[in-house]
């Protein structure tokens, strides 16, 4: 928390002007700083749980022959899968994302074309890496909906014009995609997220939208 709060957020004049997300910051820093610790180094055994990679993680590593269980798109989608919190149901997270557009908190232009992306992409190029190239399991597994709802979403960090957005989410899912595929982590939306933050204020300077209205006193 120290870290994502005073590093990325505080360092650059507080509250509305970091350009990175400061959760995410602080995750990446765990990650790095404290591998071992952050992605389980100890095996619990206790008669309500489940210990062990993700199903995401295994089939990075060993393909879709490493899965003892074959899992469905539907598995995933109504969290009958092991995974860690926030990635398991698809279902609690469209939920929840729903209702955020219905709030008017979140448009649907980020994660539309965040998941698009990854979707496309993983059927394109996913192959053994990614579920066989399975387009739904590939956003279903992991953080991808968790990240395209409620992270990507974020005002600070995430551009304020709709054509924009649909870049920036289209870039999240790409960099996602192939971090999953030729990179050296099984998951990847944490990073691609922090990739593209910095490129909101391009991104919205590209897309800015064109004044009609004449200056005052200008010529037609």
């Amino acid at each position: 928390i120290s870290f994502g709060v005073v590093v990325a957020k505080e360092v650059f004049g507080g509250t509305g002007k970091n350009f990175l997300n400061p959760a995410l910051t602080g995750r990446a820093f765990l990650y790095f700083a404290y591998p071992a610790q952050l992605s389980g180094d100890a095996v619990w055994t206790a008669v309500d749980g489940y210990s062990g990679a993700t199903a995401l993680s295994v089939v990075a590593t060993d393909g879709m022959a490493g899965l003892t269980t074959a899992y469905s798109w539907w598995d995933a989608f109504v969290g009958a899968m092991p995974g860690s919190i926030g990635e398991t149901s698809g279902l609690l997270i469209l939920l929840g994302g729903l209702y955020l557009m219905y709030r008017r908190y979140i448009t649907w232009h980020i994660p539309v074309s965040l998941l698009g992306s990854l979707a496309l992409l993983s059927w394109m190029f996913g192959g053994e890496t990614l579920f066989g190239g399975d387009p739904l399991l590939a956003i279903l597994t992991g953080g991808a909906m968790l990240g395209a709802f409620y992270m990507a979403t974020d005002y600070v960090t995430s551009p304020s014009t709709r054509t924009a957005q649909l870049v920036y989410g289209a870039g999240i899912g790409a960099l996602t995609a192939l971090i999953r595929i030729k990179g050296g982590y099984p998951e990847g939306i944490c990073y691609a997220i922090l990739l593209m933050n910095p490129l909101s204020p391009v991104l919205d300077g590209w897309f800015k939208p064109k004044r009609f209205a004449l200056p005052l006193g200008g010529e037609k």
